[in-house]
């Protein structure tokens, strides 16, 4: 495979959506029975040795002894692109396909977005030993036709010493640069919260202004201060990406506003102290406003440093500038950073757009991380 048949691929497995009209593929849903059988098909026609394991990802091994993982996901967000996750895992394929002489195995994660559940990571955290048993998480399991007791059984193989993860930046900083491809260093930690706003519901035109208990103005005020924090603190991006309004009707004021909150940074100590300020503030503006605050953890994950060595003199065999960066997203590196040293590179995002129909990959860029991949399997040793 070169890039021009890498970028067939994904956009083929784009094809099977749960969405018609849109790229849309959550943890074990329909469509991930024929990415499943046209992955593990590849896997095989690139001389592995394949299977699916109890949480769904399609695992396949080429060679015998210490081996390096390389990996990426087959999920996607809502109306998604065509190659945030997918193209990781088909470079591996097509990596695996040049026959190296080390020992590689490929794992296709079947979640890594946390769509479905709200539960991010459940394909490689199944890996590393730290499986989400959430009961409707092993509900959909069984739905699908797997079997939870195996779960365990999905855990590294002793023999695999190391990690790589192929994926696109996601953002505009190679592109700026003008790179093909760059070495992450870290991960940035992410918390991720619920925050739900309690007030009256009323009747929208006969409830006067100065008697309203309104949940929603009362999370906008909130969100605002979000903003502002985030705007006056160095690398810090928060978000609020979903908001669930009850009763939501246009002639009722909101009795309960439920919100997400999403803090990011690549020091855990600024991160933990922004949601910290959050946090207090959902409290006072609720007090004020004569109003309840509940709030609830659903994520915190730490930052994580990445072993950019392994991947640095191979971007310079491949004859590529070195350029080290910071992944603001979370990755499946992340977790499995937890159990082996754990590499990512990543390719340029035409235009920075991601999580997005216009998502795109260059060939010659492919073409590129096809060349650094060959170049570290070249040299890679178990002890590295």
């Amino acid at each position: 495979m070169n890039g021009r048949e890498i970028i067939r691929r994904c956009r083929l497995l784009a094809q099977h959506t749960e969405e018609p009209g849109c790229i849309t593929r959550t943890f074990l849903s329909f469509p991930m029975r024929e990415v499943q059988r046209l992955v593990r098909g590849w896997m095989e026609d690139a001389g592995m040795d394949t299977r699916i394991d109890a949480v769904g990802n399609v695992r396949g091994v080429r060679g015998d002894g210490p081996r390096l993982m390389i990996a990426s996901h087959l999920d996607t967000v809502p109306n998604a692109g065509a190659f945030d996750g997918i193209l990781g895992v088909i470079i591996a394929i097509a990596l695996a396909e040049q026959k190296p002489q080390c020992a590689v195995e490929v794992a296709a994660f079947s979640e890594e977005e946390g769509v479905r559940f709200g539960i991010p990571f459940i394909g490689s955290r199944a890996l590393v030993g730290s499986p989400v048993m959430d009961e409707e998480v092993l509900a959909a399991i069984r739905e699908f036709g797997l079997d939870p007791a195996q779960i365990p059984e999905s855990v590294l193989d002793p023999e695999v010493k190391a990690f790589l993860e192929f994926h696109i930046e996601q953002g505009p900083v190679l592109e700026s640069l003008g790179l093909p491809v760059g070495v992450v260093e870290g991960i940035v930690g992410l918390s991720r919260w619920d925050i739900r706003f309690e007030g009256q519901a009323n009747h929208a035109g006969t409830t006067p202004m100065e008697g309203r208990r309104d949940a929603l103005a009362c999370a906008a005020e909130w969100i605002g201060l979000v903003e502002h924090v985030a705007e006056t603190t160095p690398g810090l991006v928060a978000t609020v990406g979903k908001i669930d309004v009850r009763p939501g009707a246009g002639n009722v004021i909101p009795g309960s506003a439920l919100v997400s909150l999403d803090v990011r940074h690549a020091m855990d100590e600024v991160r933990e102290r922004a949601s910290n300020v959050l946090l207090a503030g959902a409290e006072h503006i609720a007090q004020r406003r004569s109003l309840t605050v509940a709030t609830e953890l659903k994520l915190d994950e730490p930052a994580v440093a990445l072993r950019f060595e392994m991947v640095e003199q191979a971007v310079k065999a491949a004859g590529y500038a070195v350029h080290r960066m910071v992944s603001g997203a979370g990755h499946d590196a992340m977790i499995l950073a937890q159990k082996i040293p754990a590499a990512m590179v990543f390719l340029r995002s035409p235009g920075g757009i991601s999580h997005h129909p216009d998502e795109s990959v260059l060939e010659e860029d492919v073409d590129a991380a096809l060349a650094v991949g060959a170049e570290l399997l070249r040299a890679w040793q178990a002890d590295n």
